[in-house]
């Protein structure tokens, strides 16, 4: 017999377990389908973000930055620490510490909300009126028949996979394998110059590593404003040791007993082959749309894999909603969160709005590197006029007593209006200052209010204030 819910959502990371809590929140009778499971195979709330992305590659920076700074940066504090020993099987246990303190915090918040957690995977199995039947396989081999009014849908993403290359997690590494290397490597090679790719090479080169990361993309961080990721590569090349190659093109990749030999082209034409200890294959992350079982109630995906919706999150079925990774947009998982918040109150015929253009975009190397809005490039390239403040952290106080005064913050205005179009970090927490940016560009607000707030003295944010005063040549600091 099936068991009745008001909303079911299909996936626990982290767009669908907010979904799930909010969804209860507002009074609906709802449930989670999730197959997560962590190396003893029971339920581990959190999706790829908690268990094999965001967190445990945040603990791990930490952990490699500390290593680093103590071999090359303590000394000018006047800290002497003798011979440094890195013990990377303690460094994985802290890393997994902080997932299991993680995943635990949703399992109990599932409870504390009264949202029923199915362990296992979900699909369709047949529409029956105006609900859904779905079906979900659990871990434990048995099948759980559930009736929903509403779905959302929020599988999330998975690895892409390079063509003719077996991911082991032995040799030849996925994100996940990349988290868990047990020691750390003389030669690692990183293909693709991504978030993933950039966050990774950063730790286990922290740590002693010769790392050579391969990028078939001509230039450096696409995405990014051009100036931003020319500093930024300076920095990880020059000061963090990375050897960043663009413009190759992969050649074949053959995994031996110990080692991974690769041969690939150069910019320039010439073919190279490098041997690596590891190597990590970061080359992007697919839709998880396959097992939804989508063709029995006629689901509509595009061509890319991922399920088509309007602005609302709506797919082409009444009642059938899809957010985070598995629709159109960035693969962020605050933009999943925040989607799944807008869902359940969709559901519940509240109006909430996401602006798409004030998703923060944040890199955790070292600088880190944060933007938010448009880029120069994209401002020219669409004929806007605008006027540009920038602010180097060299000349700022608290950067300078932190000894991180690399980078600098670049503020976007129309030259018109005023309005903050887009602001650009790389330094010392830019992850944490590209907040304020984020408020002020949701409110409409110009350079000229950034200009007029009081900032705390001395502060990194600081640098956005000095920013907002250059967009009108009245810098006081530089």
């Amino acid at each position: 017999m099936s068991k009745e819910f008001d909303v079911v959502v299909i996936g626990g990371g982290p767009g669908g377990y907010v979904a799930a809590i909010r969804a209860s929140q507002l009074g609906f009778n709802t449930a989670c389908i999730d197959a997560t499971s962590d190396k003893d195979g029971k339920a581990s709330l959190g999706g790829t973000c908690l268990n094999v992305g965001c967190i445990p590659s945040k603990a791990l920076l930490q952990s490699s930055e500390n290593y680093f700074n103590a071999a090359h940066h303590f000394g000018d504090h006047g800290i002497s620490t003798g011979t440094l020993k890195m013990d990377v099987s303690k460094m994985l246990a802290r890393k997994q510490d902080i997932i299991t303190k993680n995943t635990g915090g949703i399992a109990y918040l599932f409870k504390k909300n009264k949202v029923t957690s199915f362990h296992g995977m979900g699909a369709f199995k047949a529409k029956a009126g105006e609900a859904y039947v779905l079906e979900a396989k659990l871990a434990d081999g048995s099948v759980e028949e559930i009736t929903a009014k509403h779905v959302i849908i929020a599988t999330g993403s998975s690895v892409r996979q390079l063509p003719g290359v077996t991911i082991d997690n032995h040799l030849v590494l996925d994100n996940e394998g990349a988290l868990a290397i047990p020691a750390v490597p003389k030669r690692l090679g990183v293909i693709g110059a991504g978030v993933i790719g950039l966050e990774m090479g950063s730790v286990w080169k922290r740590l002693g590593s010769e790392v050579t990361v391969l990028e078939a993309m001509p230039t450096f961080l696409g995405a990014a404003d051009e100036q931003v990721a020319r500093e930024a590569k300076k920095f990880l090349t020059k000061e963090t040791g990375l050897v960043i190659n663009t413009g190759v093109k992969i050649g074949e990749i053959k995994a031996g007993k110990k080692d991974v030999t690769v041969n690939w082209t150069d910019v320039a034409g010439s073919e190279q082959v490098s041997v690596f200890d590891k190597l990590v294959v970061a080359i992007g992350r697919v839709p998880n749309t396959s097992g939804l079982n989508a063709d029995a109630v006629g689901l509509k995906l595009t061509e890319r894999g991922q399920i088509e919706v309007n602005d609302d999150c709506q797919s082409n079925l009444p009642n059938v909603w899809a957010i985070g990774d598995v629709v159109r947009g960035p693969m962020l998982a605050h933009k999943a969160s925040d989607e799944g918040v807008a869902v359940a109150e969709r559901i519940a015929g509240q109006h909430p709005h996401i602006d798409f253009n004030n998703i923060p975009w944040v890199i955790y190397t070292s600088p880190e590197i944060a933007w938010v809005g448009q880029t120069e490039e994209q401002l020219k390239a669409a004929g806007v006029e605008y006027k540009k403040g920038q602010f180097l952290f060299s000349a700022n106080g608290r950067a300078l007593a932190l000894g991180e005064a690399k980078g600098f913050v670049k503020m976007l205005a129309d030259k018109k209006t005023d309005r903050i179009l887009g602001v650009h970090i790389v330094g010392p927490f830019a992850s944490e200052l590209i907040a304020e940016a984020v408020v002020a560009m949701e409110f409409n607000a110009s350079s000229e209010d950034i200009a007029r707030i009081v900032h705390a003295h001395p502060s990194l944010s600081e640098a956005l204030h000095e920013a907002a005063l250059a967009c009108d040549k009245r810098g006081l600091h530089s």
